[in-house]
């Protein structure tokens, strides 16, 4: 807000975009990275579990889906960054040890983006774990490899391939979702946007358009280079199908 308090005269556009730029990229990078990274993370062993893990495991992971698919990212960021906020302190007698509170809101958003994330990945990682040859399992194990090293060596590195481009959809739906840590104060990009307009109220809508044109431009064209060019690629290599 100093830098938007300080110009006695409205920004013009190239200061507003270099302003959301260095006030909200840094969250908004941070959020989707770790939101991203915690999703893969649960993600990946979600789908193991449903694809490999005895019926219990596949009951587990098939419910955390239902559960963390069905509730808005919104509810999911209120839940873990204040209404939850005790989960991260722990007591001991008269001493406390725990997340500052102010760097709460922060990890809850990670928290709500990573575990949401997590959902939709499983479906991602399974369906490229099914789409790999079930042949090459059977070769691997007549080799005298375990399940784990058949899975670790040759099933995992070509599911993972075989992921990237519905992975890369995820990342741009993260990224967009991070915009509602400007609800518990975080000062993402969005949130910088609106610091413009409330100090500024006639450059609303040119605030919203400009942040609008940097998520475009931190999406499309990584959606389009890992989406459209990794899906050419499987199918010049004969990989996706059974």
């Amino acid at each position: 807000m100093v830098w938007v308090n300080s110009i006695p005269n409205p920004p013009n556009s190239a200061e507003i975009f270099f302003y959301i730029l260095s006030k909200g990229l840094p969250a908004t990078l941070l959020l989707t990275a770790l939101g991203l990274l915690g999703g893969f993370v649960i993600g990946l062993s979600l789908a193991i579990m449903r694809v490999y893990g005895g019926k219990e495991l596949n009951w587990l992971a098939s419910g955390y889906e239902k559960i963390f698919r069905g509730i808005p990212i919104l509810v999911l960021i209120f839940i873990f960054a204040i209404y939850l906020t005790y989960l991260y302190e722990i007591c001991f007698g008269n001493r406390c040890y725990g997340i500052e509170l102010r760097y709460r809101p922060l990890v809850g958003v990670i928290l709500a983006l990573a575990l949401r994330s997590g959902a939709y990945q499983s479906q991602i990682f399974r369906g490229a774990l099914l789409s790999v040859n079930p042949g090459q399992e059977e070769a691997a194990r007549a080799l005298g490899m375990s399940r784990f090293q058949a899975l670790r060596t040759i099933i995992l590195p070509q599911a993972l391939r075989l992921a990237v481009p519905s992975w890369s959809n995820e990342y741009a739906v993260v990224i967009k979702d991070s915009s509602f840590a400007l609800t518990v104060g975080i000062v993402e990009m969005t949130n910088a946007s609106l610091q413009i307009s409330s100090n500024f109220v006639d450059l609303w809508a040119l605030s919203i358009g400009i942040v609008a044109i940097i998520y475009f431009l931190f999406t499309y064209p990584i959606t389009r280079l890992f989406g459209e060019r990794q899906t050419k690629k499987l199918e010049e290599l004969g990989m996706g199908g059974g």
